[in-house]
């Protein structure tokens, strides 16, 4: 990928760096949003920061960016509300839309429209306080998984092994979430795709495996230790390869993503079926972070792949009337 030169630096205009947030993912956004504005100041960008939990968004559209590079994750950044705020202002913005942002966010709408279009993603069961346990576990076997469905960075989610630890799991998950998300258990290899572009050119980057300590990538493991192991790209069969790739591009579309994300895959030990588990539309941009670690095996450096990522920033809802005052 070609060095950006100064004339398209300087074409980009004034950029804003969104980081931080208000969500639980908040500290891992900081580190990205800090790796994003080092690399586009390393480009001769008109970078700058702009942490959405410490200021307003009067504030921002005070700023007068000409562009702004997403770099949160979790809620108010990475679940629409901010995309339709930038909408409404005017500025455009790296990833994807309002929609996409929002049933992305939500790994229960998720499933739905990735069943719809006949993609395969592991059995599951909405939960509420009246829910009975004893049935759901019934249904979908042990193990089993508990998560919330709008949290990202694997926050509040529980293996369950036994019924009986089924009503602690559903506690953890009910105290973040107002609804509760149990999906069978799926034993195998944990994979995951980065993808970029919008469309028809959207493009699957090499597949990175994940082999956890015990199997558990955990918020500690993904982001504060190195004990986690990473195989990028994954050692596959070539054509299985390709059809996790086909597959991930496939839910990134139906959800309507755009600019860059990451589709997280289980590939079931014991027939190799994948199973799609959830869509990231503002993925990590740390040092432990997936997308860029896919990025380099294709050989376009951390730097390049943002810089590309701003590029692609736009407003993505057509027909704005302009209206004079």
């Amino acid at each position: 990928m070609n060095h950006i030169t100064p004339t398209e630096a300087q074409a980009l205009g004034k950029v804003g760096v969104l980081f931080g947030g208000r969500s639980a993912e908040r500290e891992v956004s900081l580190m990205s949003g800090a790796g994003v504005l080092k690399a586009l100041l390393s480009r001769g960008i008109d970078a700058h920061p702009f942490d959405t939990g410490l200021r307003t968004l009067a504030e921002l559209a005070a700023e007068k960016f000409d562009r702004v590079f997403i770099a949160l994750h979790g809620r108010f950044g990475e679940d629409g509300s901010l995309q339709g705020a930038l909408e409404q202002l005017g500025i455009p913005y790296t990833g994807s839309g309002v929609m996409a942002c929002a049933v992305g966010m939500d790994k229960i709408y998720t499933k739905i429209v990735w069943l719809m279009h006949g993609l395969p993603t592991p059995k599951y069961a909405v939960l509420d306080s009246g829910a009975d346990l004893a049935k759901v576990a019934a249904e979908l076997g042990l193990p089993l998984i508990v998560k919330p469905p709008h949290e990202g960075s694997s926050i509040g989610i529980t293996k369950v092994g036994a019924a009986d630890e089924f009503q602690a799991a559903y506690d953890i998950a009910a105290a973040l979430d107002d609804s509760v998300l149990a999906e069978a258990f799926v034993t195998g290899r944990e994979l995951t795709v980065a993808i970029l572009g919008r469309g028809a050119d959207a493009r699957a980057l090499p597949i990175v495996e994940i082999v956890a300590p015990k199997g558990n990538y955990d918020y500690q493991n993904k982001y504060f230790t190195d004990d986690t192991q990473y195989f990028c790209p994954a050692v596959l069969e070539p054509a299985l390869a390709a059809e996790v790739q086909r597959i991930a591009v496939e839910a990134y579309r139906t959800l309507g993503c755009e600019g860059w994300g990451r589709v997280d895959v289980l590939l079931r030990e014991s027939d190799q079926k994948p199973f799609l588990l959830e869509a990231n539309t503002s993925p990590g941009m740390t040092s432990h972070s997936l997308v860029p670690m896919a990025a380099r095996a294709e050989g376009i450096s951390y730097e390049d792949l943002c810089v590309e990522i701003l590029r692609s920033a736009r407003l993505k809802m057509a027909g704005a009337v302009k209206v004079e005052g």
